[in-house]
């Protein structure tokens, strides 16, 4: 019986369906956003809601219900992560704090942020929102502010406050899935900085292996940035890398070509055996 209860054990798996990305899939449709469920940990979770309520068309088109999700992470406060909110009736709502403040791009001063003000969402979902490491279950890790230590990511922005201040977006955060295998990271944006997520998933975890990593790279070019990624990541011997939304067109090609994995499109289903 021990046998058998550990060989179920070991063929527990990871599943994350893209809802909502740049790029559209043979039959789910596309918009500048990001959505994923994921089912892990025996918990089914939205992870971003992009920027209206194509998360929701693509879902029935894929055959998933959502339903009967256990909660909602939200990665940061920018629309095309969290204005499908308004399509949910209600749920558990995990965040940075600091998703809710008002924020622009610079060129225009055309707003960003979300639809949805803080008061809005609070009488609608139980929201709960933390700046430090977040558990949300033993496997299951909300990351809150990413501290940023490199040198070559994080250093300009092109999005401004309110007073005009600049905008770094300190909220954005990512999950951490906890593994066999090691780490498995998804991230919304990846303002922070790939690598400055990635170190810090393994400082607050104390799990040195990554398994896999995708989301939003926020890469528009093959530059220092860009390279030194990849590097870091080789270096690493990451085994599933999986850029999307924000990144890129040559740069996702880079990583597809350099690490050997399938694209990311909206209406993908990604199956990891932990």
């Amino acid at each position: 019986m021990f046998i058998i209860i550990f060989y179920l054990f070991l063929l527990k798996k990871v599943t994350i369906s893209i809802l909502t990305d740049n790029v559209p899939g043979d039959k789910a449709s596309a918009e500048h956003g990001w959505s994923c469920l994921i089912e892990h940990d025996d918990r089914n979770f939205l992870f971003d809601t992009g920027q209206s309520n194509l998360f929701l068309k693509n879902a029935e088109i894929m055959g998933i219900d959502l339903s009967g999700i256990d909660f909602i992470v939200l990665s940061h406060g920018h629309f095309d992560h969290g204005d499908g909110l308004q399509y949910l009736p209600s749920g558990r709502l995990i965040c940075h704090p600091g998703v809710f403040i008002k924020r622009y791009r610079r060129p225009d001063f055309s707003f960003i942020g979300l639809k949805n003000s803080k008061d809005e969402l609070t009488s609608r979902f139980s929201l709960e929102t933390s700046s430090d490491p977040f558990w949300i279950t033993n496997r299951i890790l909300f990351l809150g502010e990413i501290p940023r230590l490199t040198d070559f990511e994080s250093g300009t922005t092109s999005f401004v406050l309110d007073e005009g201040i600049p905008d770094f977006v300190i909220d954005d955060s990512a999950v951490a899935l906890i593994l066999n295998e090691g780490l498995f990271v998804i991230t919304g944006c990846g303002h922070s900085g790939i690598v400055n997520t990635l170190e810090y998933a393994r400082k607050v975890t104390g799990e040195k292996r990554i398994f896999g990593i995708m989301g939003g790279f926020h890469l528009k070019a093959i530059n220092r940035q860009a390279k030194e990624t990849v590097n870091y990541l080789k270096k690493s011997g990451v085994r599933h890398v999986y850029p999307a939304h924000c990144t890129d067109d040559p740069v996702r090609e880079l990583f597809s070509r350099t690490f050997m994995t399938k694209k990311v499109r909206a209406g993908e289903v990604f199956t990891f055996q932990e």
